[in-house]
C-alpha cells in the first residue's frame, strides 16, 4: 500500500461540497482512500491506493485548477491503509474550535506519527487564523 500526503493552496472560492462529491467519485473509481482537510484556503491529503493509482490521483490533482502551489510532504509505503474509508474534514462556520480538532484527531488516530503530527499541527494553525 502507498501513501502520498501534500498540501497546496486553493485557487479563488470553493464550496466544500464540489471537492467533496469530485473526490468521492474519482477515489471510489480508483480505489483511494485517506484523508482530505479542505479550511476553504489550503487543502491537507493523505492518498493512499494502489502507488500507481496514488501518482495518477495526485498528476491530476496537479492539473486541477483549483490548486496552485502544491507540495509533496511524504511518499512512502505503508502497511495498511491508515484513514480507512475515504474522509473528509471542514470546518465550517460557527463549529466549536475544540470539537473540530477532537474530530480530525479521531480521523489521523491510525495514521502514523509523522502523518498524525502533520494534520494535528496544521489544524491547531488554521484553528488560530
Amino acid at each position: 500500500m502507498f501513501q502520498l500526503v501534500y498540501i497546496s493552496s486553493a485557487v479563488g472560492s470553493l464550496h466544500t461540497r464540489e471537492v467533496l462529491d469530485v473526490s468521492r467519485r474519482n477515489n471510489a473509481r480508483d480505489g483511494i482512500t485517506g484523508l482530505l482537510y479542505f479550511d476553504g484556503r489550503r487543502f491537507l491529503q493523505a492518498l493512499e491506493g494502489e502507488r500507481l493509482a496514488v501518482e495518477r490521483t495526485y498528476a491530476r490533482i496537479l492539473t486541477d485548477r483549483r490548486h496552485r502551489a502544491a507540495v509533496v510532504l511524504s511518499r512512502t509505503e505503508v502497511a495498511q491503509r491508515e484513514f480507512g474509508a475515504w474522509t473528509m474534514a471542514e470546518r465550517a462556520p460557527g463549529v466549536d474550535g475544540d470539537a473540530f480538532v477532537a474530530q480530525v484527531s479521531a480521523l489521523v488516530a491510525n495514521a502514523s506519527p509523522a502523518v498524525r503530527a502533520t494534520f494535528d499541527g496544521f489544524v491547531q494553525v488554521r484553528r488560530a487564523a
